[in-house]
C-alpha cells in the first residue's frame, strides 16, 4: 500500500473541492461515494441484495438503487440503516483498498465521509485531514447542491461526529471558507508535507 491519507469533514465541508485539488497536483485520489454510486448501479450485486433486503421499491426502474427513497429510510429507521450499511461497505472498503494498492501515485488521498465514525479505514491510512468550514456555510452549501431543507441536513449532521471531536482526531486540518486561493494554498503546503512523508514511509 502506499502513503495514505484519510480525508474527511461534515456534510458540505468542500471535501470534494478539496480532493480534486490534491489531484490536480499529483496526488492519487480514492473517494468512497464514487465507489459507493458505482456499487449501487445498474445491474451491480449490491442492488440484488438490497432488493432482496428491502424490496423492489427501493431499486429505479434501470436496476440501480432509488437513493432518495433509501436515504430516506435510512434516517428514519436504524435498523434498515445497518442493514444497508452491512450490505454495502463492506464492498466499499474492499473496492477503495484495491484502488488504493493500485495507485502509482506518490501518495493517496482516501476521501472517506465517515472515516472517524466507522473506523473501517483506519488501517488503510496513515494520517487524518480534516476539511472544516462553518456550520452554516456547509449548511447553505449543501442546500444549493442536494435541494434539501435545513431540517434535513441539520438531522444528517446529527449523525456525524461534532465539530469539536473531528478536529481532535485530525492530523490535519484545512479550512474551507469560500477563499479559493486559501484553500489552494493549504493543500499545495500539505501537498509538500505528504510528498515528503511519502518519501520516508
Amino acid at each position: 500500500m502506499p502513503f495514505a491519507v484519510g480525508l474527511t469533514g461534515g456534510i458540505g465541508s468542500g471535501k470534494s473541492t478539496v480532493a480534486e485539488r490534491f489531484a490536480e497536483l499529483g496526488a492519487g485520489v480514492v473517494d468512497t461515494d464514487e465507489i459507493a454510486r458505482a456499487l449501487t448501479g445498474p445491474g451491480q450485486a449490491a442492488v440484488g441484495e438490497i432488493a432482496r433486503r428491502f424490496g423492489p421499491q427501493y431499486v429505479t426502474v434501470d436496476g440501480a438503487l432509488d437513493r432518495t427513497r433509501m436515504r430516506k429510510l435510512a434516517f428514519d429507521d436504524a435498523q434498515a440503516r445497518k442493514d444497508l450499511e452491512s450490505i454495502v461497505h463492506p464492498r466499499i472498503r474492499s473496492e477503495a483498498e484495491r484502488r488504493a494498492a493500485n495507485s502509482t501515485a506518490p501518495y493517496v488521498i482516501l476521501v472517506v465521509p465517515l472515516l472517524l465514525e466507522s473506523g473501517a479505514y483506519q488501517t488503510l491510512v496513515q494520517r487524518v485531514l480534516v476539511v472544516d468550514s462553518d456550520q452554516e456555510m456547509r449548511i447553505d452549501r449543501v442546500r444549493r447542491r442536494n435541494n434539501l431543507t435545513r431540517a434535513e441536513i441539520l438531522a444528517i449532521m446529527a449523525t456525524q461526529l461534532g465539530q469539536a471531536e473531528r478536529l481532535s482526531r485530525a492530523d490535519d486540518v484545512i479550512r474551507n471558507d469560500g477563499d479559493l486561493a486559501a484553500l489552494e494554498a493549504q493543500v499545495a503546503a500539505l501537498h509538500r508535507k505528504y510528498l515528503a512523508l511519502a518519501g520516508e514511509n
